[in-house]
């Protein structure tokens, strides 16, 4: 078999022209629509602020490229003109909130990424899905390469997730089956950096939190359950470089850091980088919670020239950094009583505030 040629992280100097990010308020797709930017693209960015924050995107409010729409992605998508480049990371992705209705994020990860997919048949143009490690489930087999079909309980409640974002990927291949479709798929490890949300109840974002706060760290399980957490910036990158591949290129291709690491020595390292005094406070393994996760990550090397450059150390500096801002800016606020402003979730679609360009 004739193996594809690397791809130069070179060609993300070529000319995007029109980009649609979904999900691009959140914490992944808001760091995707500036690097967009920073090529030199139009971006057009959907969000229903379920987890997605106007925070995240203020700064691009006034960029003369960008425009925000505030939209479901489970009702059709309709955008004017000529689109070029479809990326659809629409979905809660934390239990916390993919939990909260799950009927609700079966329907975003199915009807959703159909309703991409009908998009970009209309425009002639790529697609790309974020999926997620989680189509493993509690992998068997470790580390996880692309062709580990998974373990995955189909009625537990990280189903709706978990086999949402297996029917994703489901009907990616069909729409190139059927249609002739250009299509990509992703499967995201672990991601951290600036713009996660503290409330999420990950790893990440709560080990950090609670040791700026001074608060028992809650680990689950005995904290020997391991992760591979990638910086949010190599995670963009990655994305990135995928979409510009040949057409052959369709994935699914795992987008992770291979490095594995305890939870409970990411307890200790977040302690260290913060000088905090919190202790651990050990909890129960939530159910069909993974015990190891680790990326293969060969194709992306092979395929895309891609792999991980920000050590665990600094990635974390600036994490911290981020969050540390956010619990300074906030408490203020609460001191004040000022009110928090409503995400209108409950929206179908909304221009906001943004250039009709």
């Amino acid at each position: 078999m004739k193996m594809q040629s690397p791809i130069s992280s070179s060609v993300l100097v070529r000319d995007v022209r029109h980009a649609l990010v979904t999900g691009g308020a959140g914490f992944i797709g808001s760091h995707l629509c500036d690097s967009l930017l920073q090529r030199g693209a139009r971006v057009t960015c959907i969000d229903n602020l379920f987890t997605g924050s106007m925070r995240n995107i203020r700064p691009l409010l006034n960029h003369p490229h960008f425009r925000f729409i505030e939209h479901d992605v489970r009702y059709p998508i309709r955008i004017e003109g000529p689109l070029n480049r479809i990326y659809n990371l629409a979905c809660p992705a934390s239990p916390r909130h993919y939990q909260t209705d799950p009927i609700g994020t079966m329907r975003t990860c199915v009807v959703g990424t159909m309703n991409a997919l009908e998009l970009a048949r209309q425009k002639s143009c790529p697609v790309l899905q974020a999926s997620t490690s989680e189509v493993y489930g509690d992998p068997e087999v470790h580390p996880q390469p692309e062709s580990y079909p998974g373990h995955v309980n189909p009625t537990g409640p990280r189903a709706c997730y978990d086999e949402g974002k297996r029917a994703a990927e489901a009907l990616m291949f069909d729409y190139r089956r059927v249609f002739g479709l250009e299509v990509k798929v992703a499967r995201i490890f672990n991601t951290y950096g600036p713009r996660m949300l503290e409330n999420d109840g990950r790893v990440m974002s709560n080990f950090i939190v609670q040791a700026l706060q001074g608060e028992p760290i809650t680990v689950y399980g005995a904290g020997d359950q391991t992760r591979s957490f990638c910086f949010v910036d190599d995670l963009v990158r990655g994305l990135e470089m995928l979409m510009e591949s040949p057409r052959s290129v369709t994935g699914p291709i795992n987008l992770g850091n291979p490095q594995e690491v305890s939870i409970a020595t990411i307890a200790r390292e977040i302690l260290a980088c913060t000088g905090s005094s919190s202790t651990l406070q050990f909890e129960p393994l939530p159910q069909d919670d993974p015990k190891r996760r680790k990326p293969v990550i060969d194709a992306a090397e092979r395929l895309l020239d891609w792999h991980p450059r920000v050590p665990l150390k600094k990635g974390l500096e600036a994490t911290i950094a981020y969050f540390a801002l956010q619990l300074a800016v906030r408490a203020p606020c609460e001191t004040l009583g000022m009110p928090k402003r409503n995400s209108g979730r409950n929206s179908r679609t909304r221009l906001t505030l943004a250039s009709q360009r």
